[in-house]
């Protein structure tokens, strides 16, 4: 019923406003019997009188007037949605639904927005932290437009484009047997208890598949939803853990550079394949992909903090 009835609400205000069906065909730009036939049949479908008529002057019924109540509601909604999405897409205040990983949100998106304000300063951004799958969920859905990622997703759905790499850091405990060694091979750790992201993070499947290449299923203790948690339990000597570098240093670890294998996670950046994109969606789209190579900033990439 509901899509009978909408394409003749603004018919019918119109005509309620004015209590003139001629009046109101020239305001709206339509011939005067089609306003009449619309009002016919909208009454039909409800199966109630809105209008009592006195030739082309009409004026409302009780029934009536309650629904201009509802109508000028409804028409008042869409319109706002219709400023709204007219305010997103423009090119120079437009808005970008952004995602991006919990372990970039500290430095890393903060420094991108910045350098791409400066030639689009009233670009508005929606930003969302989570992890990898929620956030293709979540792209699936419409609600972003583009995410940063790892790994880069493969599906025949979405556009994935590798931006960087982030080189991973055995964590240990600053009291730990191997925390006065600048560089380890992940295999020297196999009889070590793990702490993990939980299943579904792309840094726990990232895991898994480096320890499965040094031989050895890691035994995991804890599973956290946050790296600067996982931390936290390292620094209590609850176990070590695969951890991209930290903003700041972290008291009470110590983090090494893996030698074998070669323990990286790539960045990227996803979005819906053949999704169009507003002028403010594209313009960041074309500033995060020339920025390959130079997505993280210095020290994001993983430069060791393990002492000599």
């Amino acid at each position: 019923m509901g899509s009978l009835l909408a394409p003749r609400l603004a018919y019918f205000a119109a005509v309620a406003r004015h209590e003139h069906v001629t009046r109101a065909a020239a305001e709206l730009g339509v011939p005067q019997s089609t306003l009449s036939r619309a009002m016919v049949r909208l009454e039909d479908d409800l199966g109630v009188a809105l209008f009592a008529r006195r030739g082309r002057t009409v004026s409302l019924t009780p029934a009536g007037r309650r629904f201009l109540t509802a109508a000028e509601r409804a028409l008042a909604e869409v319109e706002r949605a219709a400023d709204t999405v007219r305010a997103d897409a423009d090119p120079a205040a437009g808005r970008v639904a952004f995602g991006f990983l919990h372990t970039m949100g500290s430095e890393t998106v903060p420094a991108l927005i910045r350098a791409f304000r400066v030639d689009h300063p009233r670009v508005r951004f929606t930003l969302v932290q989570n992890y990898g799958e929620a956030m293709i969920e979540r792209l699936r859905a419409g609600e972003l437009d583009l995410c940063l990622t790892s790994p880069v997703p493969d599906a025949p759905d979405l556009v994935g484009r590798r931006l960087d790499e982030q080189r991973l850091r055995l964590v240990v405990p600053d009291d730990h047997r191997l925390a006065g060694r600048k560089r380890v091979r992940l295999a020297e750790a196999a009889d070590e208890t793990f702490v993990t992201l939980e299943p579904g993070y792309g840094l726990r499947r990232i895991t898994d598949d480096l320890c499965a290449e040094a031989g050895f299923t890691p035994r995991v203790a804890f599973e956290g939803e946050e790296a600067e948690t996982l931390r936290g339990l390292v620094a209590a000597g609850l176990g070590v853990a695969l951890l991209p570098p930290p903003a700041v240093p972290r008291p009470g670890v110590v983090e090494l550079t893996v030698t074998a294998p070669r323990a990286v996670r790539e960045i990227g950046v996803a979005w819906l394949d053949g999704h169009p994109d507003t002028a403010p969606v594209a313009a960041f789209k074309k500033f995060l992909l020339g920025r390959r190579g130079h997505l993280l900033p210095k020290g994001a990439a993983g430069e060791s903090s393990a002492p000599a």
